[in-house]
C-alpha cells in the first residue's frame, strides 16, 4: 500500500477540563498536528443538571484560534474583547488570540439537558501570532447535502461552498452527518483527520469508532467512508511548516515566549485583559522550566 493511502488510527486520550471529562484527539505523541490544528477535546454526550459544574472560568490564550462547534446543548462565550455569545448546535465560535486574549465558557442558567461538542485549536503562523485578539459568530454556515452525507463547513472549502470563517492558512474543517456510504473529496496538498463524533464508521474498510482519529497523509484525493448512521468531523490543510511549542493554554515557539506569558497571567499585568465573568479565574503552576520566585 502506497504511504498516502495509509490510515493511522490512534485513540484519544481521557482528560478532565474543570470537571468536564473530555476525550483528547489532538495532541497525541506521533501525532501533534493535522494541518495547523493542533488541539481537539470531544466533550459529552454528558447530561447538565443543577450544581454539576461544566464550567470553565476565565483562562489566557495566545497563538491560537479556538473552535467551538456543538452537537447538543448550548454554551455562552465571555472573551476579554467584550464578547459575550450564546452557542447552539449548528453555530460556530472562532475566537483568535493572537498575542493575548482570556475567555470563559459556560452552559447558560437555563439550560439543562443534553451537552456534546467539540473545542478544536488552530495554531496561528509567524505572520499573525502576535496580531491582535479577535473574536466572531458564524450563526449560519454553508451546508451541502450529498449522497449518504449532510455536510456542514465550518472552515475553508468544501465541494465548492465557502465559509466565511477566518482562517490564516489553508485549512479546512466540516462536520458530516452520515446515513451510508459517502465518498468524499479532499484537496490533495492537505493532509486530513476523521473525528468521529456520534456513532461508528468505516473509513476505507477500516472501522473507526467514537473516541479515535483516522489521520491520512497528503497525497489522497478521496476517501471512502460508510456507516448506518454517524457524525464525523474532517479537519486538514497544509503540513504546519513551523514547529510549534505547547504548554497549558499557550501555543508559541519558545520557552521564553511560553515563560512571559505564564508570568504575565501570573501577575494580570493586563496583556490577557478581563473578562466580565462571575466564574472563578483559573490559575496554573508555572513552566517545569521557569524558576520559582
Amino acid at each position: 500500500m502506497d504511504e498516502t493511502d495509509a490510515i493511522e488510527i490512534t485513540e484519544s486520550r481521557d482528560a478532565l477540563v474543570g470537571k468536564l471529562h473530555v476525550r483528547r484527539a489532538l495532541p497525541r505523541r506521533g501525532r501533534r498536528t493535522v494541518g495547523a490544528w493542533c488541539f481537539a477535546d470531544h466533550f459529552g454526550p454528558t447530561r447538565i443538571v443543577e450544581g454539576r459544574g461544566t464550567d470553565i472560568g476565565p483562562h489566557p490564550h495566545m497563538g491560537i484560534q479556538t473552535v467551538t462547534w456543538l452537537l447538543e446543548g448550548a454554551a455562552l462565550h465571555r472573551d476579554s474583547l467584550g464578547s459575550e455569545q450564546l452557542i447552539t448546535p449548528g453555530q460556530l465560535n472562532l475566537m483568535t488570540a493572537g498575542s493575548g486574549v482570556a475567555h470563559a465558557e459556560q452552559v447558560p442558567g437555563h439550560h439543562r439537558g443534553g451537552l456534546h461538542g467539540i473545542q478544536l485549536w488552530i495554531a496561528q503562523p509567524e505572520a499573525t501570532r502576535s496580531s491582535a485578539a479577535a473574536f466572531e459568530h458564524h450563526a449560519q454556515l454553508p451546508r451541502v447535502e450529498v449522497q449518504g452525507a449532510v455536510v456542514t463547513i465550518l472552515i475553508g472549502e468544501v465541494l465548492g461552498e465557502m465559509s466565511l470563517a477566518r482562517h490564516d492558512r489553508p485549512l479546512v474543517g466540516a462536520e458530516r452527518v452520515l446515513h451510508g456510504e459517502a465518498t468524499v473529496p479532499l484537496e490533495r496538498s492537505f493532509e486530513h483527520a476523521v473525528i468521529v463524533l456520534d456513532g461508528s464508521m468505516a473509513i476505507d474498510g477500516r472501522p473507526l469508532l467514537a473516541g479515535r482519529l483516522g489521520f491520512l497523509a497528503a497525497g489522497r484525493e478521496e476517501l471512502v467512508l460508510d456507516t448506518d448512521g454517524a457524525t464525523a468531523l474532517l479537519i486538514g490543510g497544509e503540513p504546519f511548516p513551523e514547529q510549534i511549542l505547547m504548554w497549558w493554554n499557550f501555543v508559541a515557539r519558545t520557552r521564553e515566549e511560553i515563560g512571559a506569558a505564564y508570568v504575565s497571567w501570573r501577575d494580570d499585568d493586563g496583556r490577557f485583559g478581563r473578562v466580565a465573568s462571575m466564574l472563578q479565574r483559573i490559575e496554573t503552576k508555572p513552566p517545569h522550566w521557569q524558576p520559582v520566585p
